[in-house]
Formats: structure tokens, C-alpha cells, sequence
């Protein structure tokens, strides 16, 4: 391990935390201070993170060091910032319609990322070069009207301290908790977006590329604490759970720094080791020289050709600029290319890359940082009185800073750089506003000393309301807390010679939080690992529809297990936590994956059953207006006389209807048919068993009345059989008309009785009538039955007795059977068996009762004459 290699990830972890928080053996000596002035009328500060002077041993092994060195450390994409500032005042000095006889100047000092050096730095600023006078300014050409800084939330705190006590408005260019006592006046502005806007972004990113399974990299400070402490609740709350959150450690001695960079090793290992693949890093402005510190130290004790392969997606928010020191030039950038980032929103400004292309050592004047920026920039060093020319690349003043590879210095403005830009802008904006609204501007004295100009105490508020437009027309204002209105870029990583980033996206402040984030997913380039596709971050695979989640106790929400959905139910989406019905007109599919729609269900004519009950119904039906038709034609011979021919001609016609009225019970249930279905065959049929049980009355009277003494003979005749009949339908009529006033029978909609099917039947509107109406039926035939079979050997040729009791045993036996059959089947097939009941209880009577009758018409002729018929009973 290399003695700058120790240096720097101390100086790394240093810059991170600053002085406040930071103990190790640092020493400050009386080296010059890093300035960059330009004088006016008027003074804009800024407090720069440039570099820093760090002392270090020559030999880190020996405890404790024995000698120590002093060197200048830089980042030099950080440079950039200040010439930002520079560019600035030239363009508003250029430009008479802002301030016009008005010159802006501006003093530019290092912290040195350092707490002590902000205070000294933010006093140097306040007062006069050299010599502190508190509260008063010895220096009249130097009228101080804002400052500008810092590069971290620390370093902003640290200048509000001082810049407060004057209220000298302080413009940040970093996101800054902002602070419970401020009040609406305090003069503290934040030229970058509120920070909850980019937890927002971040979330809406991980929920777009579904990345719920997630690690979580801060730093070990304040900041890192407090934004574990907002986006745990709000990722969780969206379902993303934390797989780990690692705190990158701070050496806080210089004895602790061997210990330290094994835990940052060990942290580092843990990391790529687990099988998380997207990693959310929190870091700060300096973070990304420490992580590829961290990477390089571990990859030196592994042999390249067995390295595993890293497999990462690393997320960074917009605090970490994409930034390194000179000399990782040649260490790998693998792990980071591909990574996706936020980045503080930028524009490209005309004349910017001008500005930085036309400075050389040559024509660089007041710029104190220029020397060591361009030294460290290009490995070189001017000549001086201490430099070896036989050792040291001498710089020739020649070379071209557009040759700088984009990781160490860019040319075009980074977001930090125009938020320093617009910051500028926005302090002159204020102060054209404040001059037009009739505030007079006092001449400052020639020498001496003078209490500070109240005028200017009126700027913070003109500030607040400060607004314009930027190079292509955006405009910039604040929020009631100070904020500017803007949002986020999206930016994805990408590493060669004049590039390292691309804009993806961004994030739109003023949409809802489900649009906000607007992204360009063919634009990404993705790692190398993940074959230029989007990679996943999931604990468990996706549960695939049909199935669902279920938490595995001790393990994070988001690792789980996936059950089949139970019988019945579905998931059409994946990773649902539980399965669900589907409605009432769908069922699920065999997968359990999503809803079809059910099958309309009901006896049909287009459908082989259907057809064959109706072709049944009018075969019966033909076969009953045959037999009316015969006994119509033999009308006065014996065997139509003796079986009381009114009474047969009722008893067909009505089994006539009854075949036809089968006819109801076949095709779509609607109101007339459910209404006329059951009622209308309930009458017609007691009407047929009634016709029945009138003529096996008849037949028994008649016997009865041929007996010496019997008066029976008084009830013998044709209205005693016309009074059953009527008597049987006047009942029937009675129930069915009551059955219809009460809950008659209307179309239904049967959806749970068959899955995947919707029966369309009749709802029987009150069952009590309906069955009422049914054993009726039955109370008529169990009586003719009866009657029948007691009379079916009385002394007479053509007794029917006996065929009706045959007749009435089918009956019976059919209706018995019907009951359990009925209820035992579903849907279309129920209608199907009371049709059956209907057709075989009808066919019964007309076959037993008729068939014989025919059969003695047709062929035996001989048997239907009145003659055979006296002889017989005598």
C-alpha cells in the first residue's frame, strides 16, 4: 500500500466531516492562502472547497511518524466552481441592463475543507485582508453584498455562524438542512432544490425499474443518520426494504488510520459479496474518490484473473460529484461505468467554454488557485527555486485543458458550477430591483474607518423576491423556504476521455409524485454485467400471477415465499400479497392467472338435448291428435262410448297441452315463459288427472247403481264427471293464482352452481306454492290411483280401471323419482329432467289408457261391438 494511498484515503475521510468533527494530527502552517479576487464597486464572496495543505509522514509503518511533509491536495474538476463565479461577474459586468454604473468584484477564498479554515476564511471575507476590525470595515473599496458557499451542508452551517451576525446573505450551492429556528427573514438561500424532492426522485426510480431489494451506503455522520432516518419510512412504506445499510467509517486519529482502512475494506467486500444488486449511496461531494479508493485497495489483494465478478448497479444522489484526484487516472472505473445518478439541474451557457479555454498561465491574473490546479491537472510543475528540472515535468504554459479526460475537469458547466452560476445572477437580479425601487446607493468614503452601510440590510428581503430567467429561458425563483424552484437531472455514469455523464431524465417538480420522474430508458447504458439489459434487484423472484406472497418470518418483507392461489381464486398481477375473487359473471382460468368470462348456460333448441326433448314433445303431441282424430272417427262404437267419450276428448286435448307446454320449458327464460311454465302445466295437468279420476268415479257410481236399493243412481251421469273436472281445475287455478299475487316465477341469473358457467332459469318466485301445486298433482293422481284399483275388476268389457291404475303407478313412480334426481342436478340439466318427468308422466296416460283402446280400433275390430259386449256381462 502506497504512503499517498494512506494519505489520501485520510485526507478523503477528513474532507467528508471537517474540522468540527475531526481530531487527527493535522497540522495548519503558515502556508499563503488560496485567493481569487477582482475588484468593483460592489463584492460577492465565495468560500471554495479547493484543495488542502496536508501534513503526513514519510513512513506511515512507524508509530508515531517521525518526520512529516507537507503537500497541496486538489480536486481539480472542484476548480471549475470558481471560475463559475468568475464567469458570472464578467457576464453581468458585460451587460449594462443589470447593473448599469455598477461594477461587480468578487473574493474567492479556500476552506481547505476544513472547519477552522471556513471561520478564517468567512472573516476574511467580512473584514479587511490581514487585520480583524469586528464590525467595521477597514478596507472602503470592499463592500462585501453576499457570499456564496459552500460545497457541503458542514461548511454552509459553518459560515452561517458569522455571515448571520451581519445578515450578509449566504447563497449555498449544496442542499442544507434546513434549520427548526430560521426565520421567514433569515438571509439563507439554497440555489439547488429541496432535498425531499430527490428522496422522492430516488423512490420513484427504484419503483419505475422495480427495484425493491435494495443496500443502502452513507456516510458516518449527521448527514448519513438523518437520511436513513426519512427514507427508511418511505421506502418501506412502498414496499422497498433495506437488504443492509452500511456506514462508511471516519478516521478520527491518525493512529486509528490502519484500522480504519480494514473496516473500509471489510465494508467494501460485504458489500459486493451480497446478492443485492442495486446499491443507494448517500454520500458527499468528495465520496466517489474514497469508494474507488476502497475498490482499488481491495482488488490489489485478489488476482485479477480470479476476481468475482461485481455484478452492481450503484445509485448516487446529487451531492457526489462525479469527480476524481490525479493520480486514480489509471485505476479501474469498471465497478461505477453504468451507474445511475441525480444531479443538480444544468444548462449548457454560451460562452462558458470560451471563458476556460482562453486561460494560460500567461494571461491568468489575481487567480491564486490557477497554479496548483494546472500542476496537479497536467503532472507538471512551474519553475521555482525548489523544483529539480532533471526530476520534475516542467509545465510549458502550452497545454490544453480540453485534453483533460471529463473525470478530472470538464469543460462544459457541472450543476454545482451553474448553481454558482444562477447564484450570482440572482444576487444581481436582487440588487437591480432594490436600486430601481428608489433605495439610495452611498458613495463609500475615500480611507478611514465607517460603520457598515445600513442600505444593503434591505437586500435579503429583494433577494427573496428575486426572480429571472436563465440562458434558455427557466426561470428562477424561491420558495417561501428559501429553496429554488427547480428539480433534479437524471443522470447516467459513463467513463471516456470527454464524457461522464449522460441526462437520462429528470425530475419535475411541479408534477404529481407518480409523473415526476421522466426518463429515457433506451438512452441508459447499462454495465457490462448485465449484457446491456436492465438489471434486477429482487430478493425473491417475482411470485408469477395465480399465485402469492407469503412474509418469511425473520427475513425483510420483501423475501418471501409464493403459494398457489386456493381454488376460486386469482392474481393477475405479479407479487400481490393476497389472491382475490373474481366477480360474479367470471371465473378463474386454469393458471388462477385472470378472469373468463362464464358461458351463458341454458336448454337451448340449437343444442342436442334441446332438440331431442322438442322433437319428443311433437312427436307426442302428433301421436295424441292421432288418437283424438281415431276416437273422433269411431265415435259411437262401444269401446269410445264405455269410456265416457266428453271425458276422453278433454283428457287428450289437455295431454296435447301438456306435450306442448314442454315447449315452454326449452330455449331463453323470460317473463312470460317463467310465468306461464310452471303454472300453466301445474292447471292443464291436474286438469288431465282430474279427467282421469272422473272417469274411474264414473265407472265405479255406475256399478254402484245398478245394485237393488242403492241411490247412487241419482249421482250416475255426465255432470258428475263435468263437476271433478271443473272442481280439479278451479283448485289448481285458486293455488297458481295465489302463487302468481304472492312471488310468481321471474328469469334469474344462476352464477355459483356451475364454474365458468351463468345458468339462465327461472327463479320460482315462492317455493311453498310451488311445491303446494306440485303435491296437489299428486293428491289427484294417489286418488285416481286408488279408486282405480279397486275398481279395476268390476265386471265389464271395457273397464279402464285397471289401465289407469297402470297408468297412475307410472305416474307416480316418475314424479317419485323425479324429486331426488331434481335436486341432486344443475343447471340446464334440472329443466332437462322435469321436461322428462312431463313427457313420461303424459306418455304414461296416453299409453296405458289409450294404447289398448287403439289396439282393438286398429286391430281387433271384431272386440268393438255392442253384441260382444252384452254377452260378456251376461
Amino acid at each position: 500500500m502506497s504512503v499517498i494511498g494512506i494519505l489520501l484515503l485520510t485526507f478523503l475521510s477528513y474532507m467528508l466531516h471537517g474540522a468540527s468533527t475531526v481530531k487527527c494530527n493535522v497540522q495548519y502552517p503558515e502556508h499563503p492562502v488560496h485567493t481569487y479576487h477582482q475588484a468593483g464597486d460592489l463584492i460577492i464572496g465565495g468560500i471554495a472547497s479547493h484543495g488542502v495543505f496536508f501534513s503526513y509522514a514519510k513512513d506511515f509503518r512507524t508509530k508515531p511518524p517521525p518526520t512529516m511533509r507537507e503537500e497541496f491536495i486538489m480536486l481539480p474538476k472542484h476548480y471549475q466552481h470558481i471560475l463559475a463565479l468568475a464567469f458570472a461577474v464578467k457576464k453581468i459586468n458585460d451587460n449594462p441592463q443589470i447593473l448599469p454604473n455598477i461594477t461587480l468584484g468578487f473574493e474567492i477564498f479556500d476552506n481547505y475543507y476544513s472547519g477552522k479554515w471556513t471561520y478564517h476564511s468567512t472573516m476574511l471575507l467580512i473584514y479587511t485582508l490581514e487585520i480583524f476590525f469586528p464590525n467595521y470595515s477597514c478596507n472602503m473599496e470592499k463592500k462585501l453584498i453576499a457570499v456564496i458557499g459552500g460545497l457541503d451542508s458542514l461548511t454552509s452551517l459553518g459560515m452561517r455562524i458569522l455571515l448571520e451576525i451581519y445578515k450578509i446573505p449566504q447563497l449555498t450551492y449544496s442542499p442544507t438542512p434546513m434549520m427548526k429556528d430560521k426565520s421567514p427573514g433569515f438571509p439563507f438561500y439554497q440555489m439547488v432544490p429541496k432535498e425531499e424532492l430527490q428522496y422522492k426522485g430516488v423512490l420513484s426510480l427504484l419503483l419505475h425499474f422495480g427495484w425493491i431489494w435494495i443496500g443502502v451506503m452513507v456516510m458516518d455522520n449527521e448527514n448519513g443518520e438523518r437520511f436513513v432516518e426519512i427514507v427508511f419510512p418511505m421506502f418501506t412504506q412502498k414496499g422497498i426494504c433495506l437488504a443492509f445499510i452500511q456506514k462508511i467509517p471516519v478516521v478520527t486519529f491518525i493512529s486509528d488510520l490502519f484500522e480504519m482502512l480494514h473496516k473500509g475494506e471489510k465494508i467494501y467486500d460485504t458489500v459486493i459479496g451480497s446478492r443485492v444488486t442495486v446499491i443507494l449511496v448517500y454520500g458527499e461531494s468528495h465520496s466517489l474518490g474514497l469508494f474507488r479508493f476502497a475498490s482499488y485497495l481491495s482488488n490489489e489483494e485478489v488476482d485479477s484473473k480470479h476476481r468475482k465478478p461485481l455484478g452492481k448497479l450503484w445509485i448516487v444522489t446529487a451531492q457526489m460529484e462525479i469527480a476524481s484526484f490525479g493520480f486514480q487516472k489509471y485505476w479501474d472505473l469498471g465497478i461505477f461505468h453504468g451507474a445511475l445518478g441525480f444531479a443538480f439541474h444544468s444548462n449548457d451557457v454560451s460562452g462558458f467554454q470560451q471563458f476556460i479555454e482562453s486561460r494560460s498561465p500567461s494571461t491568468t491574473k489575481g487567480d491564486g488557485f490557477f497554479k496548483g490546479f494546472w500542476e496537479q491537472v497536467f503532472n507538471c510543475r512551474f519553475l521555482g527555486m525548489f523544483i529539480n528540472k532533471e526530476e520534475e515535468n516542467i509545465c510549458t504554459g502550452q497545454e490544453k485543458l480540453e485534453t483533460i479526460p471529463a473525470l478530472y475537469f470538464e469543460m462544459s458547466m457541472s450543476g454545482y458550477s451553474y448553481s454558482i452560476y444562477n447564484a450570482v445572477y440572482m444576487v444581481a437580479h436582487a440588487l437591480h430591483a432594490m436600486f430601481a425601487s428608489g433605495l439610495k446607493y452611498r458613495a463609500m468614503m475615500d480611507g478611514g474607518l465607517q460603520i457598515h452601510n445600513q442600505t444593503f440590510w434591505q437586500l435579503p428581503n429583494f433577494l427573496r423576491h428575486s426572480t429571472f430567467n436563465d440562458s434558455i429561458g427557466e426561470k428562477m425563483t424561491f420558495d417561501e423556504d428559501g429553496n429554488l424552484v427547480a428539480g433534479f437531472d437524471v443522470i447516467n455514469i459513463i467513463f471516456s476521455e470527454n464524457q461522464t455523464i449522460m441526462k437520462i431524465g429528470k425530475i419535475d417538480p411541479h408534477s404529481s409524485p407518480d409523473k415526476m420522474l421522466i426518463i429515457k430508458r433506451d438512452a441508459i447504458t447499462w454495465n457490462s454485467w448485465f449484457n446491456q439489459t436492465q438489471p434486477v434487484s429482487l430478493c425473491t423472484p417475482s411470485c408469477s400471477p395465480g399465485s402469492s406472497k407469503q412474509v418469511i418470518e425473520g427475513k425483510p418483507f420483501c423475501c418471501y415465499s409464493c403459494n398457489l392461489c386456493p381454488e376460486g381464486k386469482i392474481t393477475e398481477i405479479e407479487d400481490m400479497n393476497d389472491c382475490y375473487d373474481c366477480t360474479d359473471e367470471k371465473y378463474p382460468n386454469k393458471r388462477q392467472d385472470s378472469c373468463i368470462p362464464k358461458d351463458i348456460s341454458f336448454l337451448s333448441y340449437k343444442e342436442p338435448l334441446g332438440i331431442t326433448l322438442a322433437c319428443f314433445s311433437f312427436f307426442c303431441s302428433t301421436v295424441t291428435v292421432l288418437v283424438l282424430r281415431t276416437f273422433l272417427m269411431h265415435h259411437n262404437t262401444p269401446i269410445v262410448k264405455a269410456s265416457n267419450r266428453d271425458l276422453t276428448y278433454i283428457l287428450l286435448i289437455t295431454l296435447l297441452l301438456c306435450f306442448l307446454c314442454i315447449l315452454l320449458f326449452i330455449g331463453q327464460p323470460n317473463k312470460v315463459s317463467c310465468v306461464l311454465r310452471q303454472t300453466g302445466f301445474s292447471i292443464i295437468f291436474s286438469v288431465a288427472i282430474s279427467c282421469v279420476l272422473a272417469k274411474t268415479l264414473t265407472v265405479v257410481l255406475a256399478f254402484m247403481a245398478i245394485k237393488p236399493g242403492s241411490r247412487m243412481s241419482q249421482w250416475v251421469g255426465k255432470r258428475l264427471g263435468y263437476a271433478f273436472v271443473l272442481s280439479g281445475f278451479l283448485i289448481q287455478t285458486g293455488i297458481c293464482s295465489l302463487w302468481l299475487s304472492i312471488s310468481p316465477p321471474v328469469p334469474d341469473a344462476d352464477l355459483h352452481s356451475e364454474p365458468g358457467k351463468i345458468i339462465l332459469q327461472c327463479k320460482e318466485g315462492s317455493l311453498i306454492l310451488f311445491y303446494f301445486a306440485r303435491c296437489y298433482m299428486g293428491f289427484l293422481a294417489m286418488t285416481s290411483f286408488i279408486v282405480a284399483f279397486f275398481a279395476r275388476k268390476l265386471p265389464d268389457t271395457f273397464n279402464e280401471a285397471k289401465f289407469i291404475t297402470f297408468s297412475m303407478l307410472v305416474f307416480c313412480s316418475v314424479w317419485l323419482s323425479f324429486v331426488p334426481t331434481y335436486l341432486s342436478t344443475k343447471g340446464k340439466y334440472m329443466v332437462a329432467v322435469e321436461i322428462f318427468s312431463m313427457l313420461a308422466s303424459s306418455a304414461g296416460l296416453l299409453i296405458c289408457i289409450f294404447l289398448p283402446k287403439c289396439y282393438i280400433i286398429f286391430l281387433r275390430p271384431a272386440l268393438n261391438k255392442k253384441e260382444l259386449r252384452i254377452k260378456r256381462n251376461c
